[in-house]
């Protein structure tokens, strides 16, 4: 009788965890930079080469840091609700321009609009490695202190807007 109780057992117990697994969001993959300052970086402006822009620029505000790139089929579903959210004037978004083509880069925000306050280029991606980046979109929200507050991977949706990134931008700007 033992000897069919515990392969059942055994059964049950990864039944279990597979339907656990299946309630999970495969998009949230939790980032170790929560709660910890945002990595360095000095890059150039996207519209300026010559001029750098580093993390330390935007402290004491709160800020997005928004990855992405011309070439990100997803960018472009995601651009839309930037623009909407740059509209609403809740906090910069600086756009982290990922492993693209200057131009090719230029020449999208021209045509789709520039939600962003200001895009640095990552053309050798060694930035969004600091900043764990897993795939583009993804969006950090960074606050005064320049600690990483949250990470949202992938497009961001104007549900997204609505339910986390307002509420955590008005909270973050109510901290001291």
């Amino acid at each position: 009788m033992l000897r069919y109780v515990i392969p059942l057992l055994i059964f049950a117990v990864l039944a279990l965890f597979l339907a656990l697994g299946l309630k999970l969001n495969p998009r949230d993959i939790p980032s170790p930079l929560i709660d910890k300052p945002a990595p360095e970086f000095s890059l150039p402006v996207l519209s300026e080469p010559e001029r750098q822009l580093s993390e330390q620029d935007f402290k004491g505000q709160v800020w997005l840091l928004n990855v992405w790139a011309s070439w990100c089929v997803s960018c472009r579903s995601e651009h839309p609700v930037l623009n909407q959210l740059a509209k609403l004037n809740a906090a910069p978004i600086v756009g982290l321009n990922y492993k693209d083509e200057p131009d090719a880069a230029r020449q999208w925000l021209a045509q789709l609009g520039n939600p962003y306050r200001v895009s640095i280029m990552d053309t050798e991606g060694r930035t969004g490695i600091d900043y764990g980046v897993y795939g583009v979109p993804e969006t950090f929200v960074i606050d005064k202190q320049g600690l990483i507050r949250y990470k949202h991977t992938g497009p961001v949706t104007p549900e997204d807007v609505e339910r986390m990134l307002l509420p955590m931008i008005a909270k973050l700007k109510a901290e001291n």
